[in-house]
């Protein structure tokens, strides 16, 4: 039986960026929609969630419907001048996504530079083989198929052979269209018929994936 890739999203599946991280990216945001919209805080607050609603991701609606760089909104968006304090470290980590054979992908809507400081900081940045973030896919969110298709063109690989690991169901959804076994990161009590398999936490991948051999590819 053939190990799988297994494609990993970061920020609320192998860590927890729902403390500092994301409300300061979402300030951030705010911030940015602010001065470059002529918004008021609370105008720009109220954009900002919509777009990411209807996109996936603030940063396509404003190239859409302002033709915003996105370079230029990643960069300004994610400065993170303390970084390494805002970082969720948890030292078993490491041991989890070792404990798993077959190759590793990380596949996430952040900007490249902030992903692999990230996977730095969690001490897991040399066991992954690609990092495939915003720059990687023209600027194309999950859940667009774009991202997915580039990811196994590049790799030259099916996605029957992927498992997708993400907190997203709609990114779930995709994958599993695709023909990816899926792998939702939610600690609730409801499932959906494109998840294979719902674990809590991160930290339960190994032991649930050895438990459901049916599951293994």
């Amino acid at each position: 039986m053939n190990d799988p890739v297994w494609i990993f999203d970061l920020d609320n599946t192998l860590h927890d960026a729902g403390a500092h991280i994301f409300p300061h990216i979402n300030r951030s945001m705010t911030a940015y929609l602010e001065e470059h919209l002529d918004l008021s805080e609370a105008d720009a607050n109220a954009l900002r969630q919509h777009y990411w609603h209807r996109y996936g991701a603030t940063l396509q609606g404003m190239m859409r419907h302002h033709g915003t760089d996105p370079a230029h909104f990643l960069h300004h968006t994610h400065q993170f001048p303390e970084l390494s304090k805002m970082v969720l470290y948890a030292p078993r980590l490491r041991h989890v996504l070792r404990w798993l054979s077959g190759r590793k992908m990380l596949f996430t809507n952040a900007p490249q530079a902030y992903a692999r400081e990230v996977l730095r900081l969690l001490k897991i940045v040399d066991l992954f083989d690609d990092v495939i973030a915003m720059e990687q896919i023209d600027y194309r969110p999950k859940p667009d198929q774009y991202g997915y298709r580039k990811l196994l063109r590049k790799h030259r690989i099916r996605a029957r052979q992927c498992v997708m690991v993400e907190d997203s169901l709609e990114n779930l959804k995709t994958a599993k269209r695709l023909g990816m076994r899926t792998v939702w990161v939610n600690r609730g009590n409801r499932n959906h018929p494109c998840v294979d398999l719902r674990i809590g936490d991160v930290m339960q991948l190994n032991r649930a994936w050895f438990a459901r051999v049916s599951f293994r590819i």
